[in-house]
């Protein structure tokens, strides 16, 4: 029997476990979160996310429903796992959350088996994952995660200046001596 090397990596092999470039280079194939254990993981930004209380696999396609829920090419994922975090804190505490939000992404799941033969999370195309969204836009699990999103996604500071916004002017003394009435740009 021949064992094969990577030869990327001339120290490892497979029974040393995976190198992190073979591991990049997977993540580039096949979408860039992972889970591992009671983690989701991102390998290509360098972050993870603890999960305890929901399934790891939960976790993963909230943070893909997230970012088909409010898009923007700007952010890394790891703002919207910052976003859904909650989900995962709250459950903990509050049994009917838990299940409302593991019924759902089960749902999901379901919905992209029948359509695409995947689960939602590995849909491999937006449009596809979006129009699988649709379907479920007036069920309580979808109106939970959209309407949390606005305040969980919108409300850390990191990604104000990425939107524009300066944050509170109110410790500023207000916007009125601030540029609130320059309109160079007209």
């Amino acid at each position: 029997m021949t064992t094969l090397i990577d030869r990327r990596s001339p120290s490892r092999s497979p029974s040393n476990g995976p190198s992190r470039r073979s591991i990049l280079g997977l993540m580039g194939a096949t979408g860039a979160l992972m889970i591992s254990g009671l983690a989701v993981i991102n390998p290509r930004e360098a972050w993870g996310l603890e999960v305890t209380t929901l399934k790891p696999e939960t976790m993963r396609t909230l943070i893909v429903m997230a970012r088909d829920v409010y898009p923007h090419d700007k952010l890394a994922d790891r703002f919207y796992a910052v976003a859904m975090k909650p989900y995962e804190t709250g459950a903990a505490s509050d049994p009917a959350l838990k299940t409302l939000v593991e019924e759902g992404v089960i749902t999901l799941d379901t919905l992209a088996k029948a359509r695409h033969g995947v689960p939602y999370a590995d849909v491999g195309w937006e449009e596809q994952r979006v129009a699988v969204l649709r379907e479920i836009e007036e069920s309580a699990f979808f109106q939970k995660v959209r309407g949390g999103l606005v305040v969980s996604l919108y409300n850390q500071e990191e990604l104000w200046p990425v939107f524009g916004y300066e944050g509170s002017s109110d410790d500023k003394g207000g916007y009125i001596d601030r540029g609130f009435s320059d309109i160079s740009w007209l």
